[in-house]
């Protein structure tokens, strides 16, 4: 974790545990092979993790972010690249000459801001005619609806027929992709790079397939003014496959958590059990101890499956790197 720059939910920092590295990185690493030898702008370009990236492969980046503790950091942690460059800009007012860039690339931006119309105008006027636009955003339907989440740090979520609706009016040429964390199994040639293809299958439907990923997290949409531009960028499949596997092995930790609460509720309904027993066969006389400890021991159990339940739901398995590290950073407990 960056001391300098802490991780607050509302931009990634490198260091930060959980599937949010998985998507963060993923996308930078997607778009690297796509701006080699270009001029490049990264809008929100927080900690400048990714701008540094990009800026192996491209001629020039240049690092945006609207937050002067990001960029002093940027420019302090990543001043040895010669071709990197950070400044302090407001996404709907960049203070960039026209047709300054080859590529702009902006990704988790459009969510967090309200002026989204004039932040994509400022996107094709910095452009050069024949330059595209890389930029990534929520699946609205996968991201909020369907999860029943929130984002605190999201202004104006969109649909797809939004964001589409946004794009075209600026850029009528446009490549989608999606992007989505999950469980694969992957199959892959030693000898190097080959033709890709995924597919979806379901466990009640495995002889089923069906072409693609159908539910997108996020969007990544590569956009231009010019149709042959995008016709040069080939379409292609990108998987990122974590060496040390660890939403799979986070995801085991969680199961077995999820498998001991199940084994307690069971011993705690056992016992609750014999206790009704006991009750019923007079070997407790007492009437207000009796009452006292079926009371107690309904609500124990009651704790019990809400707190099963709650494990088991999607939403908190997602949360749950995020609630780990806010116990790191509180400390231990201090007792009194």
């Amino acid at each position: 974790m960056n001391d300098e720059l802490p991780f607050t939910g509302e931009r990634f920092v490198p260091g930060t545990a959980g599937e949010i590295w998985y998507e963060h990185w993923h996308r930078y690493h997607f778009v690297a092979p796509l701006v080699a030898g270009r001029e490049v702008l990264d809008i929100a370009c927080g900690e400048g993790y990714g701008s540094a990236l990009i800026a192996r492969h491209a001629a020039r980046v240049t690092g945006a972010d609207i937050a002067p503790a990001a960029i002093a950091h940027a420019r302090a942690c990543y001043a040895a690249q010669p071709n990197l460059d950070f400044r302090e800009a407001d996404c709907a007012a960049l203070p960039f000459a026209d047709a300054s860039f080859d590529v702009v690339v902006s990704f988790e931006t459009l969510e967090h801001i309200a002026a989204q119309e004039a932040f994509l105008d400022e996107v094709r006027r910095v452009l050069r005619p024949d330059g595209f636009v890389v930029l990534s955003c929520p699946n609205r339907v996968e991201y909020s609806d369907q999860r029943d989440h929130v984002n605190e740090f999201h202004v104006r979520e969109l649909y797809r027929d939004e964001l589409a609706t946004l794009i075209g009016a600026r850029f009528p040429h446009a490549s989608w992709y999606g992007q989505r964390p999950s469980f694969f199994s992957v199959v892959w040639p030693e000898q190097g790079h080959a033709a890709a293809e995924i597919f979806e299958v379901s466990e009640t439907a495995a002889d089923a397939p069906s072409p693609g990923h159908a539910r997108p997290l996020y969007f990544i949409v590569l956009a231009s003014g010019s149709a042959e531009t995008i016709a040069e960028l080939a379409p292609r499949m990108s998987v990122l496959a974590d060496r040390d596997e660890w939403m799979y092995r986070d995801y085991e930790k969680v199961t077995r958590a999820h498998v001991a609460g199940q084994r307690a509720q069971s011993d705690l309904i056992g016992e609750l059990r014999r206790e009704l027993t006991a009750v019923q066969a007079g070997r407790i006389a007492d009437v207000e101890q009796r009452d006292t400890v079926i009371a107690e021991g309904w609500t124990m159990r009651d704790r019990l499956v809400e707190e099963i339940s709650r494990r088991a739901s999607f939403r908190w398995w997602l949360t749950l790197p995020w609630q780990r590290l806010m116990r790191a950073l509180k400390g231990p407990p201090t007792g009194r």
